[in-house]
């Protein structure tokens, strides 16, 4: 029974904590990678404690605070203790008068994590990025989940395999992140952020893959990682093409105003559907209809089937295998003079 008892306590003292992996996100803000396993991670309040002498030339004991809670520990290192998810706050020391001394704000990233997520997954992807052109700016977007809140903690922006680009925010909300492959330029408003590469060649081929990587955190400090990967030609669209009637059989539609320029270098493939009904009261009329796909380096004219009464037409990239851009639909006049017509013979 006793050597039983023994055994127990040695096996208690015997307990050891791992030291997580762990990387700064920002100054003062270090990240802890767990995996379920216990674990303990030291905080340093400052690099030199000498410096922190009385009146009486003697030195001032540090004291520590989780999240504005005081805490038993004392000394000028903090031990963190890791459980599962637990461990993340705000920690910060202060000296014998309650001045502050300094903080760090401890966030939690779990390992192949189960836990629901912060954001919604949509069309297989939780971010969503799109280009209006190749110009270098795109924009990526996200669904908040309605029962978690949480806002962004960090954006990156970089060419594939650089991994090393530098990111910093100013006080703005502009973040930026530089590299000897890329120069991006961020800004962030609530779902959605919009990105430039300054050092983008639009007439130059992509050999290297944007990564887009956002850094979303909890209530609760835990942090998620959300990333996506793409050349600008995967993710180009177009936007919505402009049509005008030039009589009562032709109409005619032209580049978007903001596609990229030469059209002869930066061709559009178009698709046209030519609507027996109107159908205005129909979510997406243009989708019912079988559309005849041309190809055009300018503004194109065409003439449209006498008993067609509206007409739609998008556009997408000729090289690339990238996204149409959302249809443009146009009533035809003709038609809504013919009717007109019938019905003052009828009256």
């Amino acid at each position: 029974m006793k050597w039983f008892a023994f055994s127990i306590v040695c096996a208690v003292f015997q307990i050891s904590y791992q030291n997580p992996k762990h990387w700064t996100l920002l100054p003062n803000i270090l990240v802890l990678e767990v995996d379920g396993t216990l674990a303990e991670q030291n905080l340093l309040c400052m690099e030199s404690p000498e410096e922190l002498i009385g009146s009486a030339n003697q030195s001032q004991e540090i004291f520590w605070k989780k999240n504005g809670i005081d805490q038993a520990q004392r000394g000028n290192s903090y031990r963190v203790q890791l459980e599962e998810s637990l461990g993340g706050g705000n920690y910060t020391c202060h000296s014998e008068d309650g001045s502050l001394l300094n903080h760090t704000i401890v966030l939690i990233k779990e390992d192949k994590s189960k836990r629901r997520k912060i954001l919604v997954k949509t069309d297989e992807d939780y971010l969503k990025c799109t280009a209006q052109n190749y110009s270098g700016e795109f924009y990526c977007s996200w669904t908040w989940h309605s029962s978690r809140s949480g806002r962004v903690a960090f954006i990156k922006a970089h060419r594939v395999p650089d991994s090393n680009a530098k990111c910093s925010v100013d006080t703005s909300g502009q973040w930026t992140c530089s590299s000897g492959y890329g120069n991006f330029s961020c800004t962030l408003s609530d779902n959605r952020i919009s990105c430039l590469d300054k050092q983008h060649c639009p007439y130059a081929e992509e050999s290297k893959q944007i990564c887009v990587t956002v850094f979303v955190l909890s209530q609760h400090f835990l942090l998620e990682e959300y990333f996506q990967r793409f050349y600008l030609s995967e993710i180009v669209k177009p936007d919505k093409v402009e049509i005008a009637q030039v009589n009562t059989t032709v109409i005619q539609w032209s580049y978007p105003s903001s596609w990229s320029s030469p059209y002869s270098y930066f061709p559009l493939t178009f698709q046209i559907a030519q609507l027996k009904d109107g159908c205005e009261s129909c979510d997406n009329p243009c989708n019912n209809y079988q559309a005849l796909t041309l190809h055009s380096t300018d503004a194109f004219q065409f003439k449209v089937k006498q008993r067609a009464k509206a007409v739609c037409v998008r556009a997408k990239d000729a090289f690339s295998f990238s996204q149409w851009s959302e249809w443009s639909h146009k009533r035809l006049r003709n038609h809504r003079k013919k009717r007109n017509k019938h019905l003052n013979k009828r009256i």
